[in-house]
């Protein structure tokens, strides 16, 4: 339905006539404060593990024993309540409700190298945490495995001449910017302040600085990685090209990363934040988004996105679109035809980049049931506005189910981005020059009732599928698939191309001649 503010409860009608920041997140508290539930249910094995469960179950079993006599401190055992916790940390409810054998949190990169070594003699499954943001089940978290927590690994070291940052993969991103912010520096990262620093790096990592500075991977200047063998790498263009290359965009399958060094740069005051927009206007703003990813390199230091949205508690739409410039100045003129659309609230303001992280945690809380899917197109209103249309007829066939809020984001790649992939040596994700620019989709739902799992699922399945054929229809599919927003179902590294993904295995197989890192790390996606 069309948004009014009657439509509303009173308690969330009064709330958007109040000057508060981001309404998507008052959206989102309001229909999920009482949402949250602690779980502590065993996970079913055999779902993934049908054959060799029991081997499994006793070989990590085992290796839990041992590594409590060694690590006891930061081993934390079934039925205890550091296991508990450690479950109910993660940010999406399918991974919450998965009981490893335990969880470990080394301290160092050595911890993290013996701990793989005794895992992959053992032929224990494990899965590796930085800040536990995936969606799905296994993602980063493992049924009767061994779950290796980063949390520990927190170094965030700038260095004397200020142009790199030593930074741990337990650090989530709010913790970055929080200490960068007030020294006048930052890095190309997370844009939510609870999305941990390793799994949105390795995975490409989209930014508020892409127009002038590229991906989080491409600012990456050293890897220290721990490989199957427990050999502590320092990996960089200079010293292993090859593995360099790779671990800019291929993920978790070479090896665990245990510090990235960053490419650091002077950064100061910015501006932007959130536009909440009436549905009717969707149009208009898909018209005036696919304008913008035209001209983006008429301001390099601007970005923005457009969700449309549906809210099961107030049975209704809504559009928001998020405008951030990297300088200070107000209302940049690349955001014209955004900023015309009528507004119903709006948090734009003078801002840093902490503070925009924080805002975005708002409407990404932990404790839901999550599903994500993406895809991408060729920059054209037309596939937008059918894949807004696919979206809405199938998420009327879910749209009781309870606590239910199901945005479709679109945001550019623009040309600027694209080039800037070639900087330090490449990167293997498979976008070209002459593909841009594009636009990548991530279609998402977030709800409460875990007996509607399979229903919201195959809606999210049926949209994406719809979208693929008529973008093929229109000759405006593009096959790159953003690692960080897909689904499990979806072949991540089929989308970056044969000719890279062929190098990936390649890479892969020489510093993990075993598959250590394919076999038993089945969590995320494998090449």
């Amino acid at each position: 339905m069309t948004f009014s503010p009657v439509n509303w409860s009173s308690r969330f009608a009064a709330a958007i006539m109040t000057p508060q920041p981001l309404v998507l997140a008052l959206v989102c508290c309001l229909a999920f404060r009482t949402a949250r539930t602690e779980y502590t249910a065993e996970f079913d094995s055999h779902a993934v593990y049908a054959d060799n469960a029991t081997d499994v179950n006793r070989a990590c079993a085992e290796l839990c024993t041992v590594l409590e006599s060694t690590f006891a401190s930061t081993v934390a055992l079934r039925n205890t309540t550091a296991f508990k916790a450690n479950q109910n940390s993660y940010w999406s409810q399918f991974q919450a409700e998965v009981s490893p054998q335990c969880f470990i949190q080394p301290a160092t990169a050595e911890e993290v190298a013996a701990i793989v070594v005794e895992a992959a003699t053992r032929d224990c499954p494990f899965a590796v945490r930085s800040g536990g943001h995936a969606a799905y089940v296994g993602g980063s978290n493992i049924p009767d495995g061994l779950t290796i927590d980063l949390t520990l690994l927190n170094e965030l070291t700038v260095s004397e001449d200020r142009e790199t940052t030593r930074i741990g993969p337990g650090n989530m991103w709010i913790n970055v910017y929080q200490k960068l912010t007030p020294m006048g520096l930052s890095v190309v990262g997370g844009r939510v302040a609870n999305i941990g620093v390793g799994g949105l790096t390795l995975g490409g990592g989209i930014s508020w600085y892409v127009g002038r500075r590229g991906w989080a991977c491409d600012g990456v200047r050293n890897y220290e990685l721990v490989t199957a063998d427990g050999e502590i790498l320092q990996v960089n263009l200079a010293s292993y090209p090859d593995l360099y290359w790779a671990l800019r965009g291929g993920g978790n399958n070479f090896g665990i990363v245990t510090r990235f060094d960053l490419e650091t740069f002077e950064q100061g005051p910015m501006w932007g934040g959130a536009v909440f927009n009436s549905i009717e206007h969707n149009a208009t703003l898909l018209d005036a988004l696919v304008d913008f990813t035209s001209k983006a390199s008429e301001d390099i230091d601007a970005f923005t996105w457009v969700a449309l949205v549906y809210v099961q508690p107030q049975e209704s739409w809504f559009a928001s679109t998020e405008m951030v410039s990297a300088k200070p100045e107000p209302n940049p003129a690349i955001f014209k035809d955004l900023a015309a659309v009528a507004a119903l609230q709006s948090s734009l303001r003078a801002t840093d980049i902490a503070d925009l992280a924080l805002e975005m945690k708002e409407s990404n809380p932990n404790g839901l049931r999550q599903n994500w899917w993406t895809l991408t197109f060729k920059n054209n209103a037309e596939i937008l506005k059918i894949a807004h249309k696919i979206h809405a007829e199938e998420v009327e066939a879910i749209k009781d189910v309870a606590g239910l809020v199901a945005p479709m984001v679109a945001q550019p790649i623009t040309l600027d981005v694209i080039r800037l992939f070639s900087k330090n040596g490449g990167n293997p994700l498979g976008m070209k020059e002459e593909d841009g620019p594009l636009q990548l989709l991530n279609i998402a739902s977030m709800w409460a009732d875990s007996s509607r799992d399979e229903e919201v699922m195959a809606a999210h399945s049926r949209m994406i599928d719809r979208m693929v054929a008529a973008a093929k229809e229109l000759g405006v599919y593009h096959p790159y698939i953003y690692q960080n927003y897909a689904a499990n179902e979806q072949d991540v590294f089929a989308g970056y191309g044969e000719e890279n993904r062929a190098r990936l295995r390649e890479i892969s197989r020489k510093f993990d001649p075993e598959q250590v890192f394919q076999r038993l790390q089945p969590g995320y996606f494998k090449l």
